[in-house]
């Protein structure tokens, strides 16, 4: 794109200016704590504990030691229940006193249950506000994981290891008696396609649907724990593209007959079972079927009693990919009928099936995507949503009436928006921030009219320098909207020269720019242009929440229209008087590790500083699942990976490049960075190295000051 037009483009729109400090040396400095997220206290305030009460009108809070009620409307708060009360109806029940207000789940208007450390480990127990009882329930050891609670029954299903437990009672049942390699209860395909767990209880209680997966055709994968005298080898499983993958199945246990069944998805065995979801009547249950190729969705529907097939629901295709969301969700008290999110028309949107018509409506329609389902009235006639209609960098609440297709926008604020429907509809919890709003928490009621501000945050920053963020538009070059930040120096003067660091992801599944506290900064850019740098982002195609066409262009070609959006961002920082185009550097994590790095190798001649953390190098030591998804295989796509890999370009290395891997990776496995080093070894190539040891794919705690210090002293060493 030519300079002339990038600038008739170019509209900018400053959503978030924080004010210039009048006297800059009574305001405070970030530090490298405060960007690794070590102090609290620069974090807006949320309230503890706020949520509705059961389908009743009454709002529950923690503050403190005590719980508090409250009505919509009605700013007198009123303490409900103590720590000290709440000890006192514990005794006796085998139940450690509590220290603090444990974590409430609401079974109804006055029942509810938490954990808490027993006699016999973890104990699960149920208050009654009516008897102003607490009763222990249940126990689990403490050793237990994936730990997941059945309403109805209040039997909790956990796993120790690689197997599957119930506790009900004073019982601890085993389920599977698996041998290594064979995984119960946890979550499978590496938490792709919308998976998060691997336990499914039937709404009755009396059904257990689990995953069991079968990792032992996949090769281990070395890892190395360095805290013993002799260094001790850690393998994983680590399905790499192209590879072996591993086998999942969905079984069905029976907890009153202690049976188990295999629901019989069929061959090949290498697929991905996904979005499980139970019939209302505790006999069917569903399960979406995806090939390995992840171009072709089944919804089949099984008998959950003997686990046979019993019919294809509708089929999803897709030319690049097709990308479960999530379950189904049926409507309340009805067998029948089920909501479904998929992205058919360019976008994601709601479908409304009909199983026994054999029908499908679309809900909802447009050039937006529903980002989330937000559940259902009482009796099931209007549905919750939240979607980017106003705007990409938005997030609003709507209702729609689902027979009349009537939609009532909920939130009003520009910003980024979350709510929480009470149960018997009347009133919604908006809970939300924005580039000017630190954090709030309003009720309306039905029709998004405003009722009551139930939290406002004090502006956590109001004693730190900060300089302006603006955010801005660009053109992609076919067209599309380009979102852009920009965070300058607090002690900014325009008539200087500044360097500028470009901050990059760009991959699925992440928006870094977004109308929100910080405008999705964060306290470590800020902290980067406090030291006296111009930071720079924009989300280029490939990234998340755009629709098909800007997510999927990258297909089988990673990284190549996002280092070409990421040079319209470039070509319009050197229109900017104050930008010192000689010394602009990248940094980035992940995939923004490997954009970096791309940025570096493929434009030399711009980037003379970057910083790569936890890089992919070669798709081809990626994992299947998602490798695979946006590259192919590398036998399917022999040149895209040759195309995309780094490793085979480091004769292209100039400049300086910081790479930096943790030694124990999951995820992006240490072998990327390595295999780059050793190939600039061969190329004459220098290139600076740090890891690390013991941290997984990113640097956390304490020790994340010192990777912020370094990043941090490199740019102000070389740029």
């Amino acid at each position: 794109m030519k300079m002339k037009k990038i600038l008739t483009l170019l509209s900018l729109a400053v959503l978030a200016t924080f004010a210039m400090p009048v006297l800059a040396q009574e305001k405070k400095m970030f530090t490298p704590e405060d960007a690794s997220y070590n102090n609290r206290a620069i974090y807006a305030q949320r309230p503890n504990q706020l949520k509705w009460v059961g389908d009743s009108d009454i709002l529950m809070k923690v503050k403190g030691n005590e719980i508090i009620s409250m009505m919509p409307g009605n700013k007198k708060e009123a303490t409900f229940l103590t720590l000290d009360e709440l000890n006192g109806y514990t005794k006796g029940e085998g139940v450690n006193d509590l220290t603090r207000i444990p974590q409430l789940t609401w079974i109804n208007d006055y029942q509810a249950y938490f954990f808490a450390l027993g006699d016999n480990g973890i104990t699960l127990n149920k208050m009654d506000l009516k008897k102003r009882t607490i009763n222990a329930i249940t126990s689990v050891p403490q050793d237990a994981e994936n730990q997941n609670i059945c309403k109805p029954t209040l039997n909790v299903a956990y796993t120790i290891g690689n197997n599957l437990y119930v506790a009900k009672g004073d019982k601890q049942i085993q389920i599977t008696d698996n041998p290594e390699g064979v995984i119960a209860g946890q979550s499978v395909h590496r938490n792709e396609f919308a998976i998060n767990g691997g336990i499914f209880w039937s709404p009755d209680g009396k059904l257990l649907a689990y995953y069991s997966m079968d990792e032992r055709m996949v090769a281990d994968y070395p890892l190395v724990d360095i805290n013993e005298r002799i260094a001790t080898a850690k393998p994983i499983k680590y399905p790499m593209a192209g590879m072996t993958s591993h086998q999942v199945t969905l079984h069905v246990y029976n907890i009153a007959k202690g049976t188990d069944i295999v629901v019989k998805t069929g061959e090949p065995v290498e697929q991905y079972l996904t979005a499980i979801t139970w019939n209302p009547d505790n006999k069917r249950i569903y399960i979406g079927v995806l090939n390995r190729e992840q171009n072709h969705l089944k919804f089949n529907e099984y008998d959950a009693i003997t686990g046979d097939f019993i019919q294809t629901i509708f089929e999803d295709r897709d030319e690049q990919y097709v990308e479960p969301q999530g379950p189904a969700y049926f409507l309340p008290n009805n067998r029948d009928q089920f909501i479904w999110k998929a992205q058919r028309d360019g976008y994601y949107h709601l479908y409304l099936y009909t199983i026994s018509k054999g029908t499908c409506k679309q809900l909802t329609k447009g050039d937006f995507v529903i980002t989330d389902f937000n559940g259902f009235s009482k009796d099931g006639s209007k549905i919750y949503y939240r979607s980017t209609e106003v705007s990409p960098l938005e997030r609003h609440c709507y209702v729609m009436d689902i027979k009349s297709g009537k939609v009532t926008k909920l939130t009003k604020e520009h910003g980024t928006h979350d709510g929480i429907p009470s149960g018997n509809g009347k009133y919604f919890l908006d809970f939300y921030s924005s580039t000017d709003v630190p954090y709030n928490v309003d009720v309306q009621d039905a029709k998004g009219k405003f009722v009551s501000r139930l939290h406002e945050a004090e502006n956590p920053l109001k004693d730190y320098n900060i300089g302006e963020t603006t955010l801005g538009t660009l053109k992609a070059e076919d067209g599309q909207t380009l979102y852009t930040r920009l965070i300058k120096p607090y002690n900014f003067d325009a008539s200087k020269k500044y360097p500028v660091v470009v901050y990059v992801y760009g991959g699925p599944h992440a928006q870094l720019i977004t109308d929100e506290w910080t405008a999705g900064a964060g306290i470590y850019l800020n902290y980067l242009a406090q030291e006296g740098f111009l930071v720079f982002t924009l989300d280029n195609r490939g990234s998340a929440d755009r629709g098909e066409a800007f997510e999927q262009c990258i297909h089988r070609q990673c990284g190549q229209l996002e280092m070409r959006d990421q040079m319209v961002g470039i070509e319009w920082l050197k229109t900017l008087p104050y930008v010192d185009a000689n010394r602009i550097g990248s940094d980035g994590w992940s995939y923004g590790g490997f954009m970096s790095t791309s940025l570096k190798i493929n434009h030399p001649e711009v980037f003379k500083v970057s910083v790569a953390g936890g890089p992919v190098l070669d798709w081809k030591y990626y994992e299947i699942m998602y490798g695979e998804r946006y590259m192919d295989t590398p036998q399917e796509n022999p040149e895209g990976y040759e195309l995309t890999s780094l490793e085979n370009k480091t004769d292209k290395l100039e400049g300086k490049l910081l790479m930096i891997h943790c030694t124990t990776d999951p995820v992006v496995m240490w072998q990327h960075s390595l295999v780059f080093v050793e190939n600039c070894i061969h190329n004459g190539k220098q290139l600076d190295y740090f890891v690390y040891p013991g941290h997984d794919h990113n640097v956390y705690g304490m020790d994340r000051a010192h990777l912020i210090t370094k990043i941090t002293q490199y740019f102000k060493d070389n740029l």
